[in-house]
């Protein structure tokens, strides 16, 4: 997945600041992938030269708020339904989790009981972003998604720190 793709994806969304982008990164595509700010201000500056992205207003403090533009969307569309999916990816979690049955039944149960409060946290936060959503909202079906597969998660993990 490439950086310039989320950022497309996320301002077919709305207009957007680079900020705005940076909060729905943590909110919503934190678990697929990671983005600092420092990544996503370069990343609108690139948008913007291929003609993907322009600037509809400027804030305060030289704050830009990007939109798409019709060949951002034909972008994001062409990237959406042409082109394969790499399907590997590094996540560190799940390596921990399949490595985490090497422990013994103490540290097990420590390794699995923090993974269970951190998917808490992260499921009432997802409760909270479901929550100040329009019904209408384009990715409501995501944050449902990531409810779904938090709560199989949680179940999983609870039963592996049971474990003796």
């Amino acid at each position: 997945m490439s950086l310039r793709h989320a950022v497309l994806g996320l301002l077919a969304r709305r207009p957007s600041t680079g900020y705005e982008l940076a909060r729905m990164f943590d909110l919503s595509l934190r678990s697929a992938w990671h983005a600092k700010h420092s990544q996503i201000y370069p990343e609108l500056a690139k948008l913007e030269e291929l003609g993907w992205a322009e600037v509809v207003s400027r804030g305060p403090r030289g704050s830009k708020t990007y939109a798409l533009t019709d060949a951002g969307h034909s972008e994001l569309r062409r990237w959406l339904v042409e082109v394969p999916p790499d399907r590997g990816q590094r996540n560190e979690g799940a390596v921990r989790l399949f490595l985490g049955q090497l422990l013994g039944p103490e540290d097990r149960r420590a390794v699995f009981e923090r993974d269970v409060a951190y998917v808490e946290q992260e499921e009432a936060e997802l409760r909270a972003l479901r929550d100040d959503l329009d019904p209408d909202e384009p990715f409501a079906a995501q944050v449902d998604l990531g409810l779904r597969i938090n709560a199989v998660l949680l179940e999983w993990l609870r039963e592996q720190a049971s474990r003796d």
